[in-house]
Formats: C-alpha cells, structure tokens, sequence
C-alpha cells in the first residue's frame, strides 16, 4: 500500500477532527476554490451553523496563532506528509496550514504540543546541521522525521517528536481529506441525483408493456 493510501485510511479515521465536524468548516473555509470574496461574507452559506457559531468562528479566523516561521515550518511538514503527486495536489495546496491555525485557536489544548513540536524540529535541525528545520536540504529534514514518523522504531530521546509528528499527521491527513483536492483524490462525488430515463425496456416487455 502507497503511503498515501495509509495517510487516506489515517485521515478518515480523524475525519470527525476536521470538516464533519459541527464546530469546524474545513470543507468550507479550508476549499481553495471558495472565493475569498465569498469566505468573508456573511451571507456565505453555512448549513446548521448557529448565529453563536458563525460569530465565534468568524473571531478565530481573525485571530493570529502561529507566527511566519511557524507556518512556513508548518507548511513544509505537511507537504513532507503528504506530497503533490500525479494525481492530485499537495497539502498546502488544499489549505492544510489555514486548517491547523484554525484548529489550534478552536481548541487551545492543542498550542503547546504544536507549537512545542516545531521548536522540537528546530532544536533537532540545529543539533544536526546547525540549520532551522524548514533551511535544511529535503534530505536533512527526511532524515528528521524519519526518526519520528514511525512509533514502533521509536529511539531513546525522540518522544517528544514521535508524538508531535502523530498530531500532525492526524491533523494533516484530516484537513486534507476533507478539502475538495482530498475529496477528489478519494474519488467522492457525495450525493449526485439521478438521470430517470424511463423503466428499461426488458423490463417494459416482461409486464407486457412494451407496445
């Protein structure tokens, strides 16, 4: 099984974390192909969303969690989980980071072992190369999370880092599979109507009603 294959059983799984959510709109707020005109508008359509709910996430999307290098750090994680390929595009590219800012202000619990993880990166970057995580070549960063991506090899120190790496994967895989380029990557068209052409005609002739 690809490793794709594996994130898409892990996001599903989670999926409760991310768009099906009631208190989060990843579907919505995370599908690159919303016009951002529409995102801000208040007559945006939001399906089962109390007037408490809107105004509450309208306050989280203006608020600032993750600084620049937190996001960038961020952004090329989640690319590194999951990657653009032949069939559909990266995580960034389906809002993965927009989704963990959000997710991170909509539940608090969830600062310090995001935030922690990143310095977590950037301290084993600096040991390494002597580099911040997001300045090291592809190589340097896959020799990191190789270390933390599979719990099972977990070495003596990396903890911290196994468990970081699992939120973000969760997180990733969640945000991802739940954004129009996850939707199609899986090949969900949701509930599509019907073309009714008529009883079919070897149906017609059984019952005698063919003429």
């Amino acid at each position: 099984m690809k490793r794709r294959d594996l994130l898409k059983n892990a996001g599903l799984t989670t999926l409760g974390l991310a768009g099906l959510s009631p208190q989060v709109k990843a579907a919505e707020w995370l599908d690159p192909l919303v016009p951002e005109s529409e995102k801000g508008d208040k007559d945006f359509e939001q399906f089962g969303r109390t007037d408490y709910e809107k105004e509450r996430d309208a306050r989280l999307f203006k608020e600032v969690f993750f600084n620049k290098h937190e996001v960038k750090t961020i952004g090329v994680l989640a690319d590194i989980i999951i990657p653009k390929d032949d069939r559909s595009g990266s995580a960034t590219e389906a809002g993965v980071v927009d989704f963990i800012e959000f997710m991170a202000k909509d539940k608090p619990e969830l600062q310090t072992p995001l935030r922690g993880g990143l310095t977590w990166l950037d301290t084993q970057a600096n040991r390494r190369f002597e580099k911040k995580f997001v300045d090291c070549s592809s190589a340097q960063q896959i020799e990191i999370v190789e270390d933390i991506a599979y719990p099972q090899r977990k070495k003596p120190g990396m903890s911290q880092g196994v468990a970081f790496f699992s939120l973000m994967r969760n997180l990733t895989a969640s945000a991802f599979w739940s954004s129009q380029t996850g939707l199609a990557d899986l090949g969900y068209m949701g509930n599509t109507p019907n073309q009714w052409t008529g009883v079919p005609a070897e149906v017609l002739k059984q019952y005698g009603l063919d003429k």
